[in-house]
């Protein structure tokens, strides 16, 4: 695709890379970070936040900026001490948002071009966020922490030093969360006609010990305003304890502003019901659903809610695609989603009450999100492996796409990256796999290569054109690697049964897509067969594992972050139970007990273990606890093999905070200097 010129250039990074060459994890660290995007309501502009970090002092500023749909200069709104986020435009055109200066949370507003600064409310919960506006302006909604059961304090007064938690049923953490005595509630509250919150707001929840959104990883994509304001959506799985940890059924809620009731709109159907959308004129609801009761990667197909009829329909049944980010076009006849399709997430149409689903772009590139800015416009977040966030715009008419910043050029402007190329190999069962091939700066075909085999986790989170900071390929690529990156079974944009394929068979089919992945790779002559590494989280760490076990000589090296060691003893110690069902297929103690626990636990293998590994682990992971790790690394060193054990006592299943990250990069590729390179000091 023929690209314009850039229309606009925005400064803000702290160091010029005039001088540098290639890329490094200090200087991910410097990158601009764009995070929302929301169109004005005159479709004319577009505010968006950018985060940048300051490494010294291990935390990141999130300031606001405007761009011109139609391209043009982008302007740094806000330049304070403080994070601005969670915008809204008002209907009259002027920008809110939320800001801490020191007193908790609460709401400003400026005008369009950042002038007029106003503090408009005098919130007094530090907990208070996910504010979002009714599109008539007269009623916002929000979160808040609500104390919802007795604590330890209440329990025990006379002993308030005691540090301790108890609890009498299961689902009491999640990812990196224990359970207290508080849950997240939606609030509404009218606005004046000075744009200040009035009265007090009112708790959607009152009386129940559910959260909204569903905690702790979702925002406020759950919640959602009709456009008069006097409705209000949310998502909440109404469980607990065991019943919750062993259950996917979060639903769609609808709650009256006018008396006070609610009902359940997803009622009856059983898998993950979450971000509902009103549709322009607020009689319908749209939503995305997974259909199997348990599995957490099911398809998310779209469901449409007629509020007068009560009955809803999935406007793409019959379709492969997994949707997200559903936007209703002004007319209410189309909706927008995303999806991922072939290692890339593209924009899509279908009929608002259902037909046919239209592509609308293509490319190897990711449009992670977007917003509307007219009937045939969409903003979008725009990534490759290679790039991170830029704003573009695309013609839902032809896909035409035309970027609209470029927020990182003073850093990344002189930093090299190589080729990435998009291959297919052919399976052990005849399969064609798409496998993502990233290749050095100044690759020279004529010389070899050390090789990494990435391995995926999730177990179905798909390799795109994502721009990650915490496995980035370009980066392993610049300290001199060939990454080859299969998106194996069980990764989604391959349709459902490719997806699908990966449950209740970890150790097979996949890790038999690795082992074709790599061989087929290696067949290169400038891949160095005698310096291959294979590396991976999650269930990529578990395939690390296992590979330990079974790869026959193949690699020289491995390493494992956050991964699943011994099966039986992960069962009972992680949270979300529906995961661990659906994946082995039941629990170890049963009668007959799933192949699983037998024939795919790492544990059961480690006595073939012949091979350096670098072990890494988060204290507060709560989906892999950090026992996994201690048992591997204890089995590595009571079997004499080179092995290191790096831990972070206060991350969990992902390393986010600035100088952990970077200090988990530098072990990460020390290590593989040991290992793989030529004349690299022996594996300690």
């Amino acid at each position: 695709m023929k690209k314009p010129l850039l229309l606009a250039v925005l400064a803000g990074a702290t160091l010029s890379a005039s001088a540098q060459q290639t890329l490094t994890p200090e200087l991910l660290w410097k990158l601009g970070r764009l995070g929302e995007l929301q169109v004005s309501p005159d479709r004319k502009t577009v505010a968006f936040t950018v985060t940048r970090y300051d490494l010294g002092a291990n935390r990141g500023n999130t300031d606001i900026y405007t761009v011109p749909v139609a391209g043009g200069t982008v302007k740094q709104l806000t330049s304070t001490p403080y994070s601005e986020n969670t915008l809204n435009w008002r209907p009259d055109g002027r920008l809110t948002f939320l800001a801490d200066e020191g007193q908790g949370p609460q709401l400003y507003a400026m005008n369009a071009d950042g002038a007029g600064r106003q503090k408009l409310s005098e919130f007094t919960d530090e907990s208070l966020s996910n504010l979002k506006y009714a599109g008539s302006g007269k009623f916002i909604l929000y979160t808040q922490d609500v104390k919802v059961r007795q604590g330890l304090p209440d329990l025990y007064p006379d002993l308030p030093k005691a540090d301790a938690k108890l609890y009498d049923d299961l689902f009491y953490r999640h990812w990196t969360q224990w359970e207290d005595d508080k849950a997240s509630h939606v609030f509404f509250q009218p606005v004046g006609d000075d744009g200040r919150p009035t009265g007090y707001g009112k708790d959607v929840l009152a009386g129940e010990a559910f959260d909204a959104p569903v905690r702790p990883l979702a925002g406020s994509e759950q919640l959602a305003f009709s456009p008069d304001g006097y409705w209000l959506a949310y998502t909440s799985r109404k469980l607990s304890g065991r019943a919750e940890a062993a259950s996917t059924n979060a639903d769609i809620y609808l709650y009256s502003v006018r008396d006070g009731k609610t009902q359940n709109l997803s009622q009856g159907l059983e898998g993950y019901d979450i971000e509902p959308v009103f549709s322009p004129d607020g009689g319908r609801v749209a939503w995305l659903s997974m259909a199997t009761p348990g599995f957490e990667a099911d398809r998310n197909a779209i469901v449409v809610h007629d509020l007068k009829t009560g009955r809803h329909e999935d406007i793409t049944k019959g379709s492969e695609l997994s949707a997200a980010n559903v936007r209703w076009a002004a007319d209410g006849k189309t909706i927008y989603f995303a999806a991922v399709v072939e290692g890339t997430e593209q924009l899509f149409a279908v009929p608002s009450k259902g037909g046919k689903i239209k592509q609308l772009t293509k490319g190897l590139q990711n449009y992670n999100s977007f917003e509307l800015a007219g009937p045939d416009v969409a903003i979008c977040n725009r990534t490759t492996m290679q790039s991170p966030a830029e704003v573009v715009r695309v013609s839902l008419r032809n896909g035409q796409e035309t970027p609209l910043t470029q927020l990182n050029q003073d850093v990344l402007g002189q930093v090299k990256t190589g080729k990435v190329e998009n291959r297919r190999v052919t399976t052990t069962d005849g399969k064609q796999m798409q496998v993502y091939v990233i290749y050095p700066p100044d690759f020279d075909p004529a010389k070899k290569y050390p090789t990494l085999l990435y391995c995926q986790g999730g177990p179905q989170s798909p390799i795109t054109q994502a721009f990650s900071y915490r496995w980035n390929f370009a980066l392993m690529a610049a300290q001199g690697y060939i990454v080859v990156a299969p998106n194996r079974r069980g990764l989604p944009g391959f349709g459902r049964e490719w997806n699908d394929q990966i449950s209740g068979d970890w150790g097979g089919q996949p890790i038999r897509d690795y082992l074709s992945a790599i061989d087929k790779v290696s067949e290169e002559p400038y891949v160095d067969k005698d310096r291959r590494g294979c590396v991976g989280a999650s269930y990529g760490g578990f395939s690390v594992y296992y590979l330990a076990g079974h790869h026959q000589a193949r690699f020289k090296t491995f390493i494992a972050h956050a991964g699943l060691y011994d099966l039986t003893s992960w069962y009972p110690t992680t949270e979300e139970m529906f995961f661990a069902n659906y994946e082995f297929k039941g629990a170890p103690w049963d009668k007959t007990a799933p192949k699983s626990y037998q024939e795919f636990s790492p544990a059961n293998f480690v006595g073939q273990w012949d091979t350096p590994i670098l072990v890494i682990h988060g204290g507060k992971d709560f989906r892999v606890p950090e026992g996994q790790g201690m048992e591997a690394f204890g089995a590595a060193q009571l079997r004499g093999i080179p092995s290191r054990f790096l831990y972070f006592p206060n991350e969990g299943h992902w390393i986010q905070k600035p100088q952990n990250s970077v200090l988990w990069n530098r072990v990460f590729f020390d290590w593989l200097g040991r290992t793989l390179k030529p004349g690299g000091p022996a594996a300690k």
